[in-house]
């Protein structure tokens, strides 16, 4: 496996509970999946590259990416080809660190996405 936990900067997580209040969701991984989403969703490369993260969520790999771990590790592994990086296991973690602190980002700076529609609407056609 290549990534054992995921861990949030303080200011990620003082993001997500401002989206946790507005959203009603309650989950810490729930928020990070879509976050995760919402971010490799976008075919740029996150501008920042190195993230501290020194808040006290952290979680492992297990409750953030549940039954569908093995996706979510195939969709890492495959923006690290497309972003012309090697699947490393170190590329990986780093890869899920830079998109997930840019999802958060996503997430609490869309007004939008302050409600469950908004979010929805962020990655589903219409």
């Amino acid at each position: 496996m290549s990534v054992d936990n995921v861990r949030l900067s303080q200011p990620a997580k003082d993001r997500l509970v401002y989206v946790k209040r507005t959203t009603g969701i309650t989950q810490w991984n729930v928020l990070c999946r879509w976050a995760l989403m919402l971010s490799l969703r976008d075919p740029s490369t996150p501008l920042v590259k190195d993230i501290v993260t020194d808040s006290n969520v952290e979680m492992s790999w297990k409750t953030f990416a549940g039954q569908h771990g093995d996706i979510y590790l195939a969709l890492l592994k495959q923006r690290c080809v497309t972003d012309g990086e090697q699947p490393t296991d170190d590329n990986v973690q780093r890869l899920l660190t830079v998109h997930l602190h840019r999802g958060i980002g996503y997430l609490g700076a869309d007004k939008d996405m302050a409600v469950i529609e908004g979010m929805i609407g962020a990655v589903v056609p219409v």
